[in-house]
């Protein structure tokens, strides 16, 4: 499964993962939350946003003592985007049909056998490709991932999805995204705004045994990109902020 990947892919992952599939154990503390155009809109590349809330969207409201939210942001930012970062400075990588802003000081982690995964040569059956984007941070204890899977393998369907709602709302799409028996902290549809239209998002943050991991994603021409961004608990008050801005920017181009 797809996110099963992008907790996996740490050279350091938790020790016990718990089966991802839909289960009634999963906890959803905060529920779930909608937004329609005027709280949320996003601007693509620049991360330019214009909310109502986004500090109640993207911060976690009832967290442990010491958690994020409750740490204050840089003179810098802009109030309303407490829990965010500004990443318009950050590099920019581009992948096949996607673009997702790298933290500072982040390295790229992917394999040169990964490169040439999903090509075919000589009539041979080409090897899916594992990962589309791999990002960790110098100690590889944090990392940001984006995988690319087709829709009908999150859902069974004939069809050819075009938009994320088409694998259910945000509740019910929690069920492929969210591992069984996770802490789902924060739950939010996000449209952005490309090419004059707009485009929706999920975004989910959760925690996993030992891991907080922020989950960004979307559909396109019957696939799912999804980018995760994953690091141990007792980090999270520390770099939870530049992770959860790495999965927020990704963005189908």
């Amino acid at each position: 499964m797809a996110v099963r990947l992008l907790l996996s892919c740490s050279p350091k992952p938790p020790s016990r993962i718990q089966n991802r599939s839909s289960s009634p154990n999963t906890r959803f503390p905060l529920g779930f939350e909608s937004r329609s155009f005027s709280d949320w809109c996003f601007i693509r590349r620049g991360l330019a946003v214009s909310v109502v809330s986004l500090a109640l969207a993207l911060t976690i409201g009832s967290s442990p003592p010491g958690a994020l939210s409750e740490a204050p942001p840089p003179s810098s930012r802009n109030p309303v985007l407490a829990g965010i970062a500004n990443t318009k400075s950050w590099f920019q990588f581009y992948g096949d049909g996607f673009s997702i802003r790298v933290p500072p000081l982040f390295e790229d982690i992917m394999e040169p056998e990964e490169f040439s995964a999903g090509f075919s040569f000589y009539g041979d059956k080409a090897k899916p490709k594992t990962f589309a984007a791999r990002f960790a941070s110098p100690d590889r204890s944090e990392v940001v991932t984006v995988v690319i899977r087709p829709t009908n393998q999150l859902k069974i369907t004939f069809l050819e999805a075009k938009d994320i709602t088409e694998l259910g709302t945000l509740k019910e799409a929690a069920k492929i995204f969210v591992p069984g028996g996770a802490n789902l902290y924060s739950a939010r549809t996000i449209k952005i705004k490309e090419d004059e239209s707009l485009r929706t998002y999920y975004f989910y943050e959760f925690g996993i045994d030992t891991q907080r991991v922020a989950l960004m994603t979307s559909v396109y021409s019957g696939k799912a990109y999804i980018a995760g961004a994953a690091a141990p608990e007792n980090k999270w008050d520390d770099d939870g902020v530049n992770l959860r801005s790495a999965a927020i920017s990704l963005s189908i181009v």
